[in-house]
Parts: C-alpha cells; sequence; structure tokens
C-alpha cells in the first residue's frame, strides 16, 4: 500500500499514524471474514484509485523480477476473494508519479528512502512503535532489495520469526538485540547495525591482536601493539579454542545470529566483537602454542590504547624473478599509474586486492590489460513505477586489446569487498588475470541508509551486481580459479600462502 496506492504513495497520508490506528483492530480480528472486512474498509477510506493504463505497458527496459514476489495477495487462509481482487487492482493501478517515499538522486540514481519520521524522542516501551519500526523495515526490504530471492530465510517467516522479539522484549537491550538480528537475517556483507546498548553488551575492550577463525578456531594472524602483546605473551600463530571455559565454535554458534555478512566467510570476518570482546579487562582463554595448551588470562584494551604498528608494506614493488607486485589497498590513482606504466615489461603482475581500495581503479586495469567482453556487469536498480521489481543494464563499454603482454594473479580474500569486488570483475575482464583466493564478501552494489523508529541507523544494498553471465556477486562473491585459504600452520611459519600460490603458479605457466 505505501508505495502502489496512489494517495498513499504521492504522501497525501500519515502512512505511520494510518498504521497506528488501525493496528488494534487488526489485533483483535478472530476470522478471516473479520480481517478482510477491516481491511477493506481501511482501503476504501484512503480514496479512489483511477485506472491506469501506462500501468498494463510492458517496459522498454530489461526487468529482473526474481525477488519479486505478490503470492500473498491469493493467501485464501487469510483474505477473502473480494480483499484479494482489490489487492489485485491497486498493483494494476500502481502509482506512476515521483513518490513520496523513496526517490533517487546522483547521476547513478541511487535510491534514497526519504520522509520517514525518526521519532528522536522515542521510548522503546511503546509497544506500537516498536511494531511500526519492524513494519517499516520489512517493507522497505520487500521492495527495494533486490537480494531477497537469495535469503538464507524466506523474508514472510522472517516477519513471523521477529514478530514476538519486537512486540514483547523483556528489555530495552532485548530490543536492540532484535533490531540487530533483524538486519543480519538479510545476509548483506553492508547491512550493518550497532546501538550504545549493543556495544556495551558485547564490550569494547579487546585483545591487543587481530585473529582470523580457522575450522571454528581463533589463530592469532597478527598484532596490534608490539608492547601490549608481549606482555601478554601473544604470538602470532596461537590458538584459542576456548574463552571462558566454552568452546570457540559454540561461542560462535551463539553469537552467529548477530554476526551480518553475505556468506559465512564473511561473517567470520566480522565476528571478532562477539568472540573475544568483553567488558571487563581480562579474558580467560586456552590457548595452545607448538604443542603446548594452557589456560591463561588476557588482557583487554580500549582500541585508542594500541600504538597501532602501522606497517602496510610496498605499495607496489617488483619481485624476484621480474614479478610485479601491486597493493591496491595502499596506493592512489596516479601512483597506480605509474606503477603499472613501470612494470609493463614483466613476465607478471601480482594485484593485491585482500583490502578496500582507495578509489575505483577499474578504468586503470582497462586501459593496462584490455577488455575482452563490451559488458563487464550487469546491474540492477529499483524501478520506481513497479516496486518491487528492477531494470537490469548493461555496465558497457568498447572491448580493448591489452597493453600488457604478461600474466595477471588477482589476489582476493573475505576482506574483498564492495568497491573493492567491483574493481575485481573489471580486472577479470582484462586478458591472461587468473584470480586466486578464497571467497570474499560478496557485497556489490551501492549501499544505502535506512532507520528504524528512534534514529536507529542501518544499511543494506539497494542495487545488485552481476557477471555478464547473471551470476550473481552478492553473497556468492566474485569469481576464483584457484582456491587458497590461509592455514594456521602457514600462519605460524608466517607464511602468505595466496601470495605463494600466485607465484608458483605464475612461475608454472611461464
Amino acid at each position: 500500500m505505501q508505495y502502489y496506492h496512489p494517495n498513499v504513495a504521492k504522501g497525501k497520508l500519515d502512512w505511520d499514524n494510518q498504521l497506528l490506528v488501525i493496528l488494534p483492530s487488526v489485533e483483535q480480528a478472530t476470522t478471516k471474514e473479520d480481517l478482510s472486512g477491516i481491511y477493506l474498509t481501511w482501503i476504501e477510506s484512503l480514496g479512489k484509485i483511477k485506472s491506469c493504463n501506462k500501468c498494463q505497458s510492458s517496459s522498454e527496459k530489461a526487468v529482473f523480477e526474481k525477488s519479486f514476489d505478490l503470492a500473498w495477495l491469493e493467501n485464501d487462509r487469510i483474505f477473502s476473494s473480494e480483499l484479494t481482487e482489490k489487492l489485485k487492482f491497486i498493483e494494476q493501478n500502481r502509482f506512476q508519479g515521483k513518490p513520496y517515499y523513496v526517490t533517487t538522486k546522483g547521476r547513478n540514481s541511487n535510491l534514497v528512502i526519504s520522509n520517514e519520521k525518526s521519532y528522536n524522542d522515542f521510548d522503546w516501551t511503546n509497544r506500537p512503535l516498536r511494531l511500526l519500526s519492524l513494519f517499516r523495515y520489512w517493507n522497505t526490504i520487500e521492495y527495494f532489495y533486490p537480494h531477497k530471492y537469495q535469503l538464507d530465510t524466506n523474508w514472510d517467516k522472517v516477519l513471523s520469526q521477529m514478530l514476538p522479539k519486537f512486540s514483547s522484549p523483556d528489555s530495552e537491550l532485548a530490543y536492540h538485540l532484535a533490531m540487530l538480528e533483524l538486519v543480519v537475517k538479510i545476509d548483506d556483507s553492508h547491512g550493518y547495525f550497532t546501538s550504545k546498548l549493543i556495544q556495551e553488551h558485547f564490550g569494547l575492550k579487546q585483545i591487543p591482536a587481530a585473529f582470523k577463525i580457522i575450522d571454528d578456531k581463533v589463530v592469532i594472524a597478527g598484532v596490534y601493539d608490539d608492547s601490549l602483546a608481549a606482555l601478554n605473551d601473544i604470538r602470532t600463530g596461537d590458538v584459542i579454542s576456548k574463552v571462558e571455559g566454552v568452546e570457540t565454535a559454540e561461542v560462535l554458534k551463539q553469537n552467529l545470529r548477530y554476526v551480518n555478512g553475505a556468506n559465512y566467510n564473511s561473517k567470520l570476518r566480522y565476528a571478532f566483537s562477539k568472540v573475544l570482546n568483553g567488558s571487563s579487562d581480562s579474558v580467560q582463554v586456552q590457548i595452545a602454542r607448538g604443542g603446548e595448551t594452557k589456560v591463561r588470562k588476557l588482557a583487554r584494551y580500549s582500541f585508542d590504547q594500541f600504538k597501532h604498528n602501522g606497517n602496510r608494506g610496498k605499495s607496489w614493488e617488483l619481485k624476484e624473478d621480474n614479478i610485479g607486485y601491486v597493493n591496491l589497498g595502499s596506493i592512489d590513482g596516479k601512483e597506480l599509474t605509474n606503477a603499472l606504466n613501470s612494470l609493463v615489461s614483466t613476465k607478471a603482475i601480482i594485484i593485491d586486492l585482500r583490502n578496500y581500495p582507495k578509489e575505483f581503479y577499474g578504468y586503470h586495469f582497462k586501459n593496462f590489460l584490455g577488455a575482452k567482453s563490451a559488458v563487464v556487469a550487469k546491474q540492477a536498480k529499483p524501478d520506481l513505477k513497479h516496486p518491487g521489481k528492477y531494470t537490469l543494464s548493461d555496465q558497457e563499454w568498447s572491448t580493448l586489446e591489452s597493453k600488457y603482454k604478461g600474466r595477471v594473479a588477482l589476489l582476493v580474500d573475505e576482506s574483498t569487498q564492495s568497491r573493492a569486488e567491483y574493481t575485481a570483475i573489471w580486472i577479470q575482464n582484462g586478458y591472461n588475470v587468473t584470480t586466486i583466493g578464497s571467497q570474499t564478501a560478496g557485497a556489490g552494489g551501492m549501499m544505502i541508509p535506512q532507520e528504524f523508529v528512534g534514529g536507529y541507523k542501518t544499511y543494506f544494498t539497494s542495487s545488485a551486481i552481476f557477471y555478464p553471465d547473471m551470476t550473481p556477486l552478492h553473497r556468492e562473491g566474485v569469481k576464483i580459479d584457484i582456491e587458497v585459504k590461509p592455514t594456521t600452520q602457514g600462519i605460524v611459519d608466517g607464511k602468505d600462502e595466496v601470495l605463494e600460490k600466485a607465484i608458483e603458479f605464475i612461475n608454472k605457466n611461464i
């Protein structure tokens, strides 16, 4: 109704108030006939709907419909036939003007959620506003999230699952955790949500080390502060198998519903704050090193206490055997141009995208590596004339021969996200490119903000990126030719196994 009924979609009515007024009657309805009667009377009060001839005409643009689902209109267990026909009529004669609650901006026509009340003085004990918050978020994802068809849990079922948690939380923290859990259910690496209460619950203090989760165990992959790590006797390669007496696998299992991510690989990347963080000054762990296992305490610190080591390595260099190396996370556009020109005579170049680039470098690599296909990718964006459907367009350029005649190894992992993934797709469209590494974050497309009642901000990916063959980037990540995952032993030995595999591949194939 919010995006389809002409009088509602154009903003003539206070839609929040409409929901709050009708909600008690809906909750008191005991039969299908009662419920349908309430809805029919309500729809009639919204005003007349004129016939829309152009609503029936086919779009000239390609349409993406995998997330479009109005099957619920014909649910005869809930709706009478009269109500079903009325709802179908609204869909067939939907609003075609400038919508009030959504719009687009910028040259890329990025989606904007507009004119939703924030309720900054919101009291969490206000049940009707909590339900409004749930329905508002659910509705936005229902009609403007192109990845809905990929969800682990059917979006209709999500509403049923989350309704009790929004309706009757036993504390303010429980309500905040319900918002977080709802956001996590969209399976989106852009789907970030937090609040002061959530941060206090999981804790902001952490051990002075970065880690990877391998085989459900915490493996120290590096340290944030050398002196604090030495003080706590934390070393790269240490393996933590228990936290406060609980197996790390169980800690993960308990908290994964609060960890956002498009795939398991990206969830493990974001799980750090739910595994070893806390509010206390220390944490008891079971830690193994060199075949010896001990139980001991590690101190926790606030992040600003760390004197970060800060050595990100060289942005580019010429390695042994005439192999170039470029780190896209620490190079700017001008330096990248100079680097590629300097490395043009090498037998191979390793492009490290296990990071987040400062800029979008697709054009740099198109000019350097060429373009095998005129269509680099396809993109789906919301169709505001038919909410729930998306227009599909080609990211199209001319083909181009490569200036570079050597091999290219592209390195990726779970840190390769969003801009990095889109950059990877452009690089993969070049000649002689082999992608090596592990599953990326699966978060291509434009990230936009959305607010819960009370001004609590979250985000979601409002557009979808596909390869030319319509393989989705979302959730799946970029295509990988040679899969290589870091191992515990590799970390202990100080090896970069992905980089080593790239060098091995190059030397075997040239």
